[in-house]
Formats: structure tokens, C-alpha cells, sequence
């Protein structure tokens, strides 16, 4: 089976890299895949007509016009879309998401997953795996956290790990913000096991991801 999977961000993207290895085994045996990372999320545009920028490489921008050009390429047999749903409401956001499927020429099978609030609660998730990357981590701040819950995750993962925490991150602005995420994905990726994770939103990634091979 082949999978293309759209992500938001490039940090995203170095996540999924190492994790989809464990979820789906070695690349070329039974799955391949591919992982798109995006420059920021976007949103859904209104009307069939209503003209975007693809260089731009905005998620949801282009979504519409993606799934159509997938649905007409030979060999992809599923995409998978994750997001971070951010503030959003998750069931009105993901029924946003599912609409763009009324377009009957999208023909591939198509799987939404959501990371809630941000894809940093997926390593809030594995906490083992992110006290072997970060063995100093402040314990106060770690405990402080609800599972998947909205709190501006990113910035209590910071202050849970960065000098200075969020507050540092934000006063030194762009590229610090995304230069931190990436050095997440590398640290604590290679250490997470999906099977003991326990944020909601990464089982039905994990679980999700594994039915729709399964079915394929």
C-alpha cells in the first residue's frame, strides 16, 4: 500500500519520519509512504472557483486541489492529513475537513488526524521518552500538564525544557520557534514507542494509521 501524508509543518514532518517506520514497518516491504510537510496550515477555501497560490505551500489552501490531483494518479492508494487543531473545536473543525470528501472525484482513500492542541502533546504523550531527552526537564511543569488538553501546549513544553522557557523563545522571534520544534522531533522521536503513548489524539493516529493498512 502507498500513502501519501500532508503535515502542516516541517517539524511535523520530522516526527512522522521516524515514528512511521514503527507504525508501519520497513519502507518498501508491505507500505510505502511519503510525507509532505507544508508551510503552515491555512484554512479550507470557499468555493470551487476561488483561485490560491501553490507556492505559497499552504496546507488547507490547497487541500481541494490536492486530494483531486491525487485521486487522479495512478499507484496512491490513501492520504493522510495531520493537523494540529490549534484552538479550534475539534468535532466541528475535523466535520470542516471531512466536506472537502463530498467531491466525488476524490477518489483516494482519505484519513484526517488531528494532534490536540498541537503535536506537542504527542510527546507530552510518551513522557518516558521525553525525560530520556531531556533528563533535566523541570518535573513541576510536566506534572502541570492534562493530557491533550488546550494550554498553549508548545509553550508548556518549553517551559518544561528550553532555558528560559517559552518567554526566551518568544522575546529572540523567528526562526528560534521553529529551530526549537525541529530539535524536539530529532531528540524525542527516535525515543517515543507508540504502543505506551497516551495522548488520545496519537492513539488514533497510531490506531487509525494501522486499520487503513490493515484494510488496504
Amino acid at each position: 500500500m502507498h500513502i501519501e501524508i500532508l503535515v502542516e509543518d516541517s517539524s511535523g514532518a520530522t516526527l512522522l519520519e521516524v515514528l512511521l517506520p514503527q507504525l508501519l514497518g520497513v519502507q518498501g516491504d508491505s507500505n510505502t509512504w511519503r510525507v509532505h510537510a507544508y508551510k503552515g496550515i491555512g484554512k479550507i477555501p470557499q468555493g470551487i472557483g476561488k483561485k490560491v497560490d501553490p507556492a505559497k505551500r499552504i496546507l488547507l489552501d490547497q487541500l481541494p486541489k490536492l486530494l483531486r490531483g491525487y485521486g487522479k494518479t495512478p499507484g496512491i492508494d490513501a492520504v493522510v492529513v495531520v493537523l494540529d487543531t490549534d484552538k479550534r473545536d475539534c468535532v466541528a473543525f475535523l466535520a470542516e475537513l471531512k466536506a472537502v470528501l463530498d467531491d466525488k472525484t476524490v477518489v483516494p482513500d482519505t484519513m484526517f488526524r488531528l494532534a490536540i492542541e498541537e503535536v506537542e502533546a504527542w510527546y507530552f504523550g510518551d513522557r518516558e521518552a521525553l525525560l530520556a531527552a531531556y533528563p533535566r526537564v523541570r518535573q513541576d511543569v510536566m506534572r502541570s500538564y492534562v493530557q491533550d488538553s488546550v494550554c498553549d501546549t508548545w509553550e508548556l513544553l518549553a517551559d518544561a525544557v528550553y532555558p528560559g522557557g517559552s518567554s526566551a523563545i518568544k522575546k529572540a522571534g523567528w526562526p528560534l520557534p521553529g529551530q526549537v520544534k525541529h530539535e524536539w522531533a530529532k531528540k524525542i522521536a527516535p525515543l517515543m514507542e507508540p504502543d505506551r503513548n497516551v495522548s488520545p489524539s496519537f492513539c488514533k493516529f497510531r490506531d487509525g494509521l494501522r486499520q487503513l493498512c490493515t484494510e488496504g
